[in-house]
């Protein structure tokens, strides 16, 4: 079981004090939690990219990294805050003066959350009590909150809308259909301005310890690619269209029901990796092994409704991007 240690550490100059009053004086703050991680850090790149924001990072490096961070060591409007959400004077001391709030901070795959349902619930519930609770006393102007496609459990047809009930069957997709819960109690009950989008199997480069860094790790070393099951059709969606349908959910200026963030296609497991091994020049084998009881098998996003509310089109291949992230220096740094 994880310890909890909520210490705080700051990177950057000044005390936490410090770097929160001189933010008060500028014209837009902007929170990532969970911003060290793997679609946190490109969110990050994005928003020091294409505005004037003044973003603060807030991550415990459970699975972030500072490296994924590193380019932007000397910006001036980067305030890296290594701390937990389950810490909630933190959390609360971090939001001060926020406008816009992305909560991505998590327990973010299903194996771990089985191996330690404790940090999963305690971070992915309790964590998303605190932040809403300090969104909604500094009035946040958007919340927006990275939810996940294993709310839904095992559909029976395929694709999956908004409309289907909620029957997540592991810890992870459990904890987020609370805290799906729990930003529609904050927003009744105080107005809090929440989105939330459902997301799909994101990749892309930084990304470690899931199936499609595995399989390049695996394909790459000339190991076999291990296949669970083998019966698993799956949306993939790359980490840029994630990172768009995230920065347009900030941008809404209504109201907005949870919203699937896919490709809306369906990519078998067993292609995955023999397409993987084909990119690669891989003479791996596929060993196909049994399957994990707590992994949804058969999951492909309907998206009318990224389409008609973020203006946002799929790609025609979800995987197109497969040839970026292997040729990427930073496929998974273990």
């Amino acid at each position: 079981m994880a310890q909890l240690d909520l210490n705080v550490q700051i990177t950057g100059r000044g005390s936490l004090e410090g770097i929160l009053g001189r933010m008060h004086q500028r014209a837009e703050k902007v929170v990532v939690t969970g911003g060290a991680g793997f679609v946190g850090s490109h969110l990050v790149d994005r928003l020091l990219a294409d505005t004037q924001a003044h973003v603060v990072v807030l991550d415990n490096l459970q699975r972030g990294r500072l490296t994924n961070l590193a380019a932007h060591a000397n910006s001036e409007r980067l305030s890296i805050i290594r701390g937990d959400v389950r810490n909630p004077e933190l959390v609360a001391e971090t939001l001060r003066g926020a406008d816009v709030v992305y909560h991505l901070a998590a327990q973010s795959t299903v194996i771990g959350a089985a191996d330690d349902p404790d940090y999963s619930f305690s971070t992915n519930v309790l964590g998303t009590f605190n932040v809403l609770r300090a969104a909604a006393r500094e009035s946040v102007r958007r919340l927006v909150f990275a939810s996940s496609r294993d709310v839904y459990g095992e559909q029976i047809e395929l694709p999956v809308d908004e409309f289907q009930p909620l029957l997540a069957i592991n810890f992870y997709g459990a904890s987020k259909v609370m805290g799906e819960a729990y930003c529609r109690a904050f927003r009744r009950a105080y107005g809090l301005n929440t989105v939330v989008l459902r997301l799909a199997n994101a990749y892309g480069p930084r990304d470690y310890g899931r199936v499609i860094p595995l399989f390049v790790d695996q394909a790459i070393a000339g190991q076999d690619l291990i296949v669970y099951g083998g019966k698993q059709v799956l949306d993939f969606v790359w980490v840029g269209q994630v990172v768009e349908a995230l920065v347009r959910a900030s941008d809404l200026e209504s109201a907005a029901p949870p919203i699937n963030i896919g490709s809306g296609t369906g990519t078998r497991i067993i292609d995955l990796a023999r397409r993987i091994r084909l990119m690669t020049g891989s003479r791996s084998r596929i060993e196909l092994v049994p399957a994990r009881a707590v992994e949804v098998v058969q999951y492909v996003a309907r998206v009318e409704r990224m389409r008609q509310v973020l203006r946002l089109e799929p790609t025609v291949d979800p995987l197109a991007n497969l040839t970026d992230l292997i040729a990427s220096p930073l496929v998974a740094l273990a």
